[in-house]
């Protein structure tokens, strides 16, 4: 269970850029306004969000983004988002982030939870946990 530390500098080498890192029902977000705007949403749809702050030359990362990709199609009622901490670095360093994939649990834009490091069964199991805390609000 390896995670990268977050690199500052983005060295001009675009051609793998976004790479696989998002698919399924997962929305890549590389702008601050497209981040406010899933946010928005999630919040009108009482959605609660996984974030997953990612990079696309991190190994780790490239390896778990299928699995979350995975899961996004499993649970519809989640929103989950990858964000690009090479487009958003301002973004991600106000989220603390020290290494990726760093995952949020959010609701209403508060944190629930979180997950640093590409650590399957660890995600599975918060995101069962997160499920079961909306369950009863489904039929």
């Amino acid at each position: 269970m390896g995670h990268c530390l977050a690199k500052a500098t983005n060295d001009g080498d675009d051609s793998d850029h976004n790479v696989d890192l998002a698919g399924g029902n997962v929305h890549l977000i590389a702008t601050k306004e497209g981040w406010e705007q899933k946010m928005a949403e999630a919040k009108t749809d009482g959605k609660i969000v996984i974030a997953n702050f990612s990079a696309s030359w991190c190994g780790p990362c490239r390896i778990i983004a299928p699995f979350y990709v995975e899961l996004s199609e499993k649970h519809q009622s989640v929103m989950f988002l990858t964000v690009d901490v090479d487009e958003l670095t301002e973004f991600s360093t106000s989220w603390d982030i020290k290494a990726t994939p760093t995952f949020f649990f959010l609701k209403d834009g508060q944190q629930l939870d979180k997950l640093v490091g590409a650590n399957k069964p660890e995600l599975q199991k918060k995101v069962t946990a997160i499920l079961d805390l909306k369950a009863p609000c489904e039929t």
